[in-house]
């Protein structure tokens, strides 16, 4: 499954340097079991708690840029007359949490809607800090895949803007800028890297439908000067990108619920698949223990995160890895 998809970072860095709330996250060494472990904290990111932040802002934002006729800069990022247009659009998608905060979070800066679907398996705490954002919540179905179906349902019979994260034959524009923004992450790291010199012998990413880890892979081949191995990490019970893969083709899996609940995704983004085949040395499976051992890891050296935050970080501690780089994901998701 190859694709020719193109991710160009200077886009979102321009773009998000007009948002107050863009800063680059940290870049931790940190000192475990006598292990040195980079980690990269996204658990903060643009006050929404989760790496999300910059992928579904960011395709906001060019879908409201594409509507409005002209680029967006920071003389023009919440101008009258943007969101006179915004006002008239509504995004939807369906989300395991992160992705539709962010896209809820999107479309309140510019004044547009955001309808977002929620399988029953989410936690009501998503859907809780979903609707603070002012995002309409709509429970569709037993698992991620039905709430997939339902917002695409959706869009077709409303007019909405479908913005997923995963994509598929004939839907790729999306998703592909979700990715886009996720290319911040990686050159944010590049550039902390090339202050320090103290490059990483292998990173450890973890995927759901894998659009981050994509965006990251992809970047780390384009312009990091010393290159890592690349290590794809799933949970055990949604392994859907190292059984595409292995495939050649995209496979939908099957597997009981996950604690990695925003990894929990059985069927893989094709843009994502086609980037990591390219770009990933590996593949790796983790189990809901391991990762909730990863949790418990993370706290001893100062950080709060979820299974699905740490499973990146569980699987770099059953490596023997010199120098891992970790990405912790998400923060706890606050209680409602």
């Amino acid at each position: 499954m190859k694709n020719p998809t193109i991710l160009d970072v200077a886009k979102p860095l321009s773009l998000l340097a007009a948002c107050p709330t863009y800063k680059p996250s940290p870049l931790e060494t940190c000192s475990f079991q006598g292990r040195s472990i980079l980690i990269k904290d996204e658990t903060n990111r643009m006050g929404l708690g989760a790496f999300k932040a910059l992928g579904g802002v960011y395709a906001v934002a060019k879908l409201i840029e594409e509507r409005v006729g002209y680029p967006l800069e920071a003389s023009t990022f919440l101008e009258d007359s943007v969101k006179a247009i915004a006002r008239k659009m509504t995004f939807v998608c369906a989300s395991a949490g992160n992705h539709g905060m962010a896209v809820a979070a999107g479309a309140r800066l510019f004044g547009a809607k955001a309808r977002i679907h929620l399988a029953e398996t989410v936690p009501e705490d998503f859907a809780i800090r979903l609707q603070d954002k002012g995002a309409e919540v709509v429970r569709s179905g037993d698992d991620y895949e039905a709430s997939v179906a339902a917002a695409i349902a959706d869009a077709e019979a409303t007019g909405a803007i479908h913005l997923a994260d995963g994509s598929w034959p004939g839907y790729t524009e999306p998703p592909r800028l979700v990715m886009e923004g996720y290319t911040v992450i990686a050159e944010e790291m590049r550039m902390e890297l090339e202050r320090s010199g103290n490059w990483p012998s292998h990173v450890y990413l973890q995927a759901g439908v894998g659009g981050l880890a994509a965006g990251i892979a992809y970047m780390i081949r384009s312009n990091w000067a010393v290159q890592p191995k690349i290590i794809v990490v799933e949970p055990d019970a949604a392994p859907c990108l190292a059984e595409s893969a292995r495939a050649g083709q995209i496979l939908t899996v099957e597997g009981p619920v996950s604690n990695m609940g925003r990894l929990d995704c059985k069927t893989p983004s094709m843009l994502a698949l086609g980037i990591l085949e390219r770009c990933a040395d590996d593949w790796v499976l983790i189990s809901d223990p391991q990762a909730l051992g990863a949790v418990e890891h993370a706290r001893d050296m100062g950080f709060s995160t979820t299974p699905s935050g740490a499973a990146g970080l569980a699987a770099s501690l059953l490596d023997k890895a010199e120098l891992p780089l970790v990405v912790l994901s998400e923060g706890s998701v606050p209680d409602a």
